[in-house]
């Protein structure tokens, strides 16, 4: 049995509001982690990824909104270890007047469509995750919210792929 294997199956057998704890530390949409919960036991990694991408497919724009809301700034990883940090480290030694930037940008972003730019950063470095930003600034609300849930399906895959490795 692969480690995954192991994985998935603890993580099958934690009890209903267990693993809707567990879910909501990958993605804060409670819609998005009772879909996923209703999909277990997942026979392989693969399942729990088809899972995770047909949850964020079915999101409606305020479960979407849910998911935002517990993403911090680009430029600005919450503290403590958390998912972010580690998804944000291309930004770490950025320098000041890049993060300056970075800020303006997320606050003209945030003006604009209401919500944090939301990226998968992990790997990127401060300059192209700026440039991203200012590149999808320009972007209509409907493309930018189907970018958008684009984004967040990938830092889920990365954060459910990072969980079956941490069980």
């Amino acid at each position: 049995m692969t480690d995954h294997a192991r994985a998935l199956d603890a993580l099958a057998a934690v009890d209903a509001a267990g693993l809707r704890a567990v879910l909501l530390k990958v993605c804060a949409s409670p819609a998005w982690a009772e879909a996923v919960a209703a999909t277990r036991p997942w026979p392989d990694r693969r399942a729990l990824l088809d899972a995770n991408a047909e949850a964020m497919a079915a999101l409606s724009t305020a479960d979407l909104r849910d998911a935002l809301a517990a993403h911090p700034r680009i430029g600005a990883p919450a503290a403590g270890g958390s998912a972010s940090q580690q998804e944000q480290a291309g930004v770490r030694e950025a320098d000041p007047a890049l993060l300056d930037e970075l800020r303006r940008a997320n606050a003209s972003y945030e003006s604009r469509f209401g919500h944090v730019f939301l990226i998968c950063a992990t790997g990127r470095s401060a300059a192209t995750l700026l440039a991203a930003l200012r590149e999808r600034h320009a972007n209509d609300p409907a493309t930018e919210a189907e970018i958008t849930r684009h984004e967040l399906r990938r830092i889920n895959d990365i954060r459910l792929t990072r969980l079956l490795e941490g069980i």
